[in-house]
């Protein structure tokens, strides 16, 4: 059925949930892509080590995010097809640009940071956005493992006013197919939080990285706070984790603005 006869038959609100749950999983993957793409620009193009290891680990958790299908039995065939094309892109490029790398690319490059000379601001704003990223891991790793599982948290259920019993009446594809968009969104939340870890603990601050962190920042918790109160899913219970992680997020990326050192690129 398509999203007007789920409407009709079920009630808006169904509708409006998975809306909300695909913008959401929309803007953590902008945030994404705009993130690998400055690693690539930057930090791999000079051969850092820290960033390959993040566009590894990043990249990888998210490609295998994909698999949390076997939990709820839904294989989406178009994503399973763009996933298979970008695979080989991932993978030649990490491989490429390993041999491009001004040092082995061993554990400890991934970890240790580099010697830092922040502003007392810059360095009060990279642990706030580290923090961030804990957090960010956390809660995508939870919103994975409910989308594999339960799938649902209770004002899920009282927002669209149906228990998980009458969705199942409606369609046995209906809580399959939420499940495939929640746990998808977990693995990119997930992505995104260790994409943050790791250009706090190495990344210099920089014009571009400053500019950088506003933009993930627009494109993740515009998306996912913004889509809540257009459909008027705004129950603060559900909502308090975003809010604190944007708050922090802010916070951090003023911080960082106002202690970059001028002469930084």
């Amino acid at each position: 059925m398509d999203a007007a006869t789920l409407a009709q038959v079920a009630n808006p609100r169904v509708v409006l949930f998975m809306f909300h749950d695909r913008v959401a999983f929309g803007g953590s993957l902008i945030a994404i892509g705009t993130g690998y793409w400055w690693l690539v620009e930057f930090p791999l193009r000079s051969g850092e080590a820290w960033a390959w290891w993040t566009l590894a680990l990043s990249g990888a958790c998210g490609f295998l995010s994909f698999l949390a299908y076997l939990g709820y039995g839904y294989l989406d065939s178009w994503h399973a097809v763009a996933t298979l094309l970008l695979l080989p892109v991932y993978f030649i490029g990490l491989w490429r640009a390993r041999g491009r790398l001004i040092e082995p690319a061993t554990f400890s490059s991934m970890w240790t940071p580099p010697p830092r000379s922040d502003t007392r601001s810059a360095a009060v704003g990279r642990a706030l956005l580290f923090t961030c990223g804990l957090g960010l891991a956390a809660a995508g790793l939870t919103i994975l493992v409910v989308g594999m599982t339960f799938v649902f948290v209770p004002q899920d259920l009282a927002f669209m006013g149906l228990a998980p019993d009458q969705l199942r009446t409606l369609s046995p594809l209906l809580i399959p197919l939420i499940a495939h968009d929640r746990a998808g969104f977990g693995g990119g939340l997930f992505s995104v939080g260790l994409l943050l870890i790791l250009m706090m603990r190495h990344a210099p601050i920089t014009r571009s990285l400053v500019e950088l962190i506003f933009v993930m920042g627009f494109a993740g918790f515009g998306a996912a706070l913004g889509v809540h109160f257009t459909i008027g899913y705004t129950d603060m219970l559900h909502l308090s984790p975003a809010y604190l992680g944007c708050a922090l997020f802010a916070a951090g990326a003023t911080l960082i603005a106002a202690g970059r050192q001028p002469a930084s690129p």
